[in-house]
């Protein structure tokens, strides 16, 4: 199967069939991420325990790239450590950006099909909306604070 069209089928299988779109009754964390550029809201929902993200949702509208970004973020990071959800995080940036390795692409698992995301520059900030949401989220609210809204994200280029 070419590249192209398994980056297209997985794309819309997270896209039409979320796993994770859904409200959460009282989350640990919980943060609006917004890309003004193009429409994309979200608010992602966490929540912690003993240091380890046990379960996420997200809610809120976009694009098909963010929508299944943010999906499948977070089939990568539910049971994971904090520190492990960050450092995927840091690897699909960096993907982005075009500075990962093969082997920490592997990592990413379907996320890593958003890998040419970095050649269609009008959608980087899709991609990365809910990625740059939980970094901000876990990075800010080590002790389990909640918080209400994220900055606009960063642009990873």
């Amino acid at each position: 199967m070419e590249l192209k069209t398994l980056y297209r089928e997985i794309l819309n299988e997270h896209n039409l069939n979320p796993s994770h779109k859904k409200p959460m009754e009282n989350p640990s964390l919980s943060l609006r991420g917004v890309n003004p550029s193009c429409g994309d809201d979200i608010t992602l929902n966490l929540k912690i325990q003993d240091g380890s993200v046990i379960d996420g949702s997200y809610t809120g509208s976009g694009c098909a790239v963010s929508q299944a970004s943010v999906d499948m973020m977070l089939d990568l990071v539910i049971g994971k450590s904090k520190e492990e959800a960050l450092q995927l995080a840091d690897i699909f940036i960096r993907m982005i950006q075009g500075k990962a390795s093969e082997a920490e692409i592997e990592e990413l698992d379907e996320a890593s099909s958003l890998q040419d995301i970095s050649h269609m520059p009008a959608r980087v900030k899709c991609a990365v909306l809910g990625w740059h949401t939980m970094e901000e989220m876990l990075a800010e609210n080590k002790e389990g604070s909640i918080s209400a809204e994220a900055g606009n994200p960063h642009c990873c280029n």
